[in-house]
C-alpha cells in the first residue's frame, strides 16, 4: 500500500465511556492544523461498531470529550492560540 493510500491514523484520542474523539493533525501552508471526529462505540452482536449519532444520555459525555479534545490541541499547539480565531 503507497503512503497515499496509507489509512492515516489520530494522534490522539479522548474516550470517556463509549463517547470518543479523534483528534487528527493536517499539515496546511498556515502550518499545522487540527480536526476532530467524534463518535459513539457500540457492540452489534460480537463485532464493535462506531456511531456519529447520539442519544439524549450521550450529550454530557460528547461535551466532555469535545473540551476535552479541545484542550489537548491547544496544550500542545500553543502558537495556534493567536490565529485560533482566524478564518
Amino acid at each position: 500500500m503507497s503512503k497515499q493510500n496509507a489509512k492515516k491514523a489520530p494522534v490522539h484520542e479522548v474516550r470517556v465511556g463509549r463517547v470518543r474523539a479523534a483528534i487528527w493533525e493536517n499539515e496546511t501552508q498556515n502550518g499545522t492544523r487540527h480536526n476532530v471526529t467524534v463518535s459513539r462505540l457500540y457492540k452489534d452482536g460480537d463485532e464493535w461498531k462506531d456511531s456519529q449519532s447520539f442519544g439524549r444520555d450521550d450529550l454530557p459525555l460528547v461535551a466532555k470529550v469535545t473540551d476535552l479534545a479541545h484542550s489537548w490541541i491547544f496544550g500542545i499547539a500553543p502558537e495556534q492560540m493567536a490565529t485560533a480565531g482566524e478564518f
